[in-house]
């Protein structure tokens, strides 16, 4: 295996290639899609080795009634690296996304796409190898330079702020209820931000302020990460 900064140079080669294929527009009829994918992993720590289950729940873009949950349980080979968080989660998640049946029309990561040092979050790495429109909607904001904050949108719901940085809008803080905490949405690819965020809006229930699919995502691997604890105590 590579050490660390070998890893680091590569990965950051990758990144590179991709983000010259990033696409930040409608690549898609909005009356056309009628199935969305939530996104998420959990991380755990067993004999000395770190484990993460992926889910993905997918749901109807009307309704929001899920269609179908699948999950990939697996080791992770590639450590932590500050802004390479991608080559860690990307082969559970296509592992994952091979099982569904009801092939989404978007992916929705609970996680940053545009937002991130080089515009390669987990939402846009992973848009080149799932081949559909993805974006990031993340909980807590990543200050992608290490100084740039964000503007707190105003309080009524759908209010939002863009972040900015040297000029350029990586995402936006965006409000989903009236004075809840907001999310930040970003562009994964093939998909504008207005149109994320109109995606973030219109699959928003009144149980969170978090969109429906990514919601379901992250309580789903809270369960499937127990259940495998549990198996590998009594194996």
């Amino acid at each position: 295996m590579m050490d660390t900064k070998a890893m680091q140079e590569e990965f950051l080669k990758q990144q590179n290639a991709l983000r010259d294929r990033i696409e930040p527009v409608d690549r898609f009829d909005m009356n056309s899609v009628k199935r969305i994918a939530g996104v998420d992993l959990a991380y755990w720590n067993q004999d000395d080795a770190e484990y993460a289950v992926c889910c993905i729940v997918v749901i109807d873009a009307d309704t929001h009634k899920v269609l179908e949950k699948q999950h990939v349980c697996g080791r992770i080979e590639v450590p932590y690296m500050p802004g390479f968080l991608a080559f860690r989660e990307l082969p559970l998640i296509l592992k994952t996304a091979e099982l569904l049946e009801n092939v989404p029309d978007i992916f929705i990561f609970d996680g940053n796409g545009y937002l991130h040092p080089r515009h390669m979050g987990i939402a846009t790495h992973a848009s080149f190898y799932l081949n559909k429109p993805t974006v990031g909607i993340a909980k807590t904001y990543f200050r992608v330079d290490q100084k740039t904050d964000y503007t707190e949108p105003g309080s009524e719901a759908g209010s939002y702020t863009d972040i900015v940085i040297d000029g350029e809008v990586y995402g936006r803080a965006l409000r989903t209820h009236r004075d809840v905490k907001p999310i930040f949405v970003s562009v994964g690819n093939f998909v504008s931000l207005d149109t994320a965020c109109a995606l973030a809006m219109k699959l928003t229930d009144q149980e969170s302020h978090i969109p429906v699919p990514t919601r379901l995502a992250d309580l789903e691997t809270h369960i499937e990460r127990e259940a495998a604890r549990n198996a590998a105590a009594q194996a």
